[in-house]
């Protein structure tokens, strides 16, 4: 793909959990518009590395800037103002609410009606009300969920509520959307069906950010690849140079590197 602007650079980053060393001076930046796998073993501090770029925790050296701003000290709420969204390995939604409620939720940050406003009900909430809902629905459609609306996220099966969470995420209009483990616990259909959903985000216009076990899903929906392990960055490239790099087929199956095969 051609070279975009920078959107997210991420700088000799650093964190500790005590006297674990999660990462250790890892930096890779994603060009707008891009998809880019982020793999390695069990342990290698990809999800870490999701919670440092999403403010759920605080980095201990270097940097993260996006759009050119930095994201040291800022909160979870600010990063989902600022174009950053994400979803989570374990799903998390509003299991009592519908499906479009849930959708609604996910736009709080993009409306302007607060408590006083629900009070005293001025024409514009109204308006914003019903502008909100049809952008909901029109993600359910996005996702392949219109038909299920009114139903209680609950009862959705376990697919379809990963579809769900994705909808929310991209309810707050993000410029960056973090995928942590999207495919875990779908069948081959549906995660070729989600392969083609995360190229139709890109389409959009969002960069996307995949954490990803599924090998043949994050090799043919990225453009790049970063590979972690114990913390460290030893690869990044297109995939097919990733696939046949020495480091990572050491860390995936133990082999030391230059071993003949």
């Amino acid at each position: 793909m051609p070279n975009n602007p920078e959107l997210l650079i991420i700088d000799s980053i650093s964190k500790a959990f005590g006297g674990v060393q999660a990462l250790t001076n890892v930096s890779f930046t994603l060009e707008q518009g891009s998809i880019t796998g982020l793999i390695g073993p069990n342990g290698a501090g990809k999800t870490t590395l999701f919670n440092l770029v999403t403010g759920i925790f605080p980095i201990d050296s270097g940097s993260i800037r996006f759009s050119g701003r930095s994201l040291r000290g800022k909160k979870v709420h600010e990063l989902v103002g600022m174009g950053i969204a994400r979803t989570f390995q374990n799903v998390e939604l509003f299991e009592s609410m519908t499906v479009l409620e849930n959708i609604l939720v996910g736009m709080h940050t993009r409306t302007r009606c607060g408590m006083l406003g629900s009070i005293i009900r001025p024409p514009w909430v109204g308006r914003e009300e019903r502008r909100a809902t049809e952008k909901a629905q029109s993600l359910l459609a996005f996702v392949g969920l219109s038909a299920y609306a009114g139903r209680k996220s609950a009862d959705l099966p376990f697919g379809w509520q990963r579809l769900l969470e994705m909808a929310r995420a991209l309810a707050a209009g993000p410029e960056l959307l973090l995928l942590d483990e999207p495919a875990a616990g779908l069948n081959m259909g549906e995660t070729a069906q989600l392969g083609d959903l995360i190229r139709n985000i890109r389409k959009q216009g969002i960069t996307v950010l995949l954490v990803e076990h599924d090998m043949s899903l994050t090799m043919s929906v990225s453009d790049r690849i970063v590979v972690l392990d114990q913390g460290k960055k030893i690869a990044d490239g297109p995939p097919r140079a990733i696939q046949s790099d020495e480091a990572v087929m050491a860390a995936y199956l133990g082999k030391p590197k230059n071993q003949e095969q």
